[in-house]
């Protein structure tokens, strides 16, 4: 799929998230979704879209770290528990999330959302992470099976195997990654029962619900296209650099 669309596999680039982030025009409207105490986008032009409000988000900030400049969170313009885009009252020439798309319960209805809110011809901007390069290392890549799955069965809460998947995990060291030492999972049986039971025990648990590597993200948003569930586009895709832990796409929406 990455050849069917870019006609050859391209070399790796030197490229980074500040490159990344530049690359996006700052005279245009910007929805930045989950920008939590680091928003990358920034400027009067730029709006915020979260889980938690500005109050509770230094809140929670000072419960994970007292050393986190909460200074910097952002006001949240527009506020949703559920993360669903359809609360913003406007449309934007750009979209940016950063390591957020994989968390998502519905990918499809993620990806519609964003098309929702975006104006025809515009971008969607995303920060993913390789899952060869972070602590999901072990974990198989998605499938269109199970994207399309928990589109159809509308999944309100992440499955147990997501789960059990993000409570068995290896190491988050990149570049240990990139010279071919994973680590191993230790206690294993004694983490699954524990997620089992944290499962059984909660009504929602964020956690990573999708893997994804540059050439099979390409793959699933152009079979999602091809088969009719989103109009979005593989517009640019910058592969993993070397040490990194995340590519960079740009999903573009179709004119009518």
């Amino acid at each position: 799929m990455f050849k069917k669309i870019f006609g050859k596999k391209p070399q790796r680039p030197t490229y980074s998230r500040e490159m990344f982030i530049d690359s996006i025009p700052k005279d245009i409207s910007i929805l930045e979704i989950g920008p939590f105490y680091t928003p990358l986008c920034k400027g009067d032009k730029v709006k915020y879209l979260d889980i938690l409000d500005q109050e509770a988000m230094i809140k929670r900030a000072e419960s994970i770290d007292a050393q986190i400049n909460t200074s910097q969170i952002p006001f949240i313009h527009y506020v949703s528990p559920q993360g669903d885009l359809r609360v913003a009252k406007e449309k934007f020439d750009a979209i940016f999330s950063s390591h957020v798309i994989e968390h998502q319960l519905d990918l499809i209805g993620h990806l519609q959302q964003v098309s929702q809110v975006l104006n025809e011809g515009q971008r969607y901007y995303l920060n993913i992470p390789d899952k060869r390069y972070c602590f999901d290392h072990f974990h198989k890549e998605s499938t269109i099976a199970e994207v399309i799955d928990a589109h159809l069965n509308k999944r309100t809460k992440h499955s147990l195997k997501s789960v059990i998947e993000h409570r068995t995990i290896t190491h988050n060291h990149p570049a240990d990654h990139w010279r071919g030492q994973h680590g191993e999972v230790e206690d294993v049986i004694n983490k699954i029962k524990n997620a089992i039971d944290e499962y059984q025990s909660n009504d929602y648990i964020d956690v990573h619900a999708w893997y994804f590597t540059p050439e099979s993200f390409s793959g699933l948003i152009s079979l999602l296209n091809e088969l009719g569930y989103i109009d979005l586009k593989i517009c640019r895709l910058h592969e993993t650099p070397l040490y990194g832990i995340e590519f960079y796409a740009v999903l573009e929406k179709s004119k009518s």
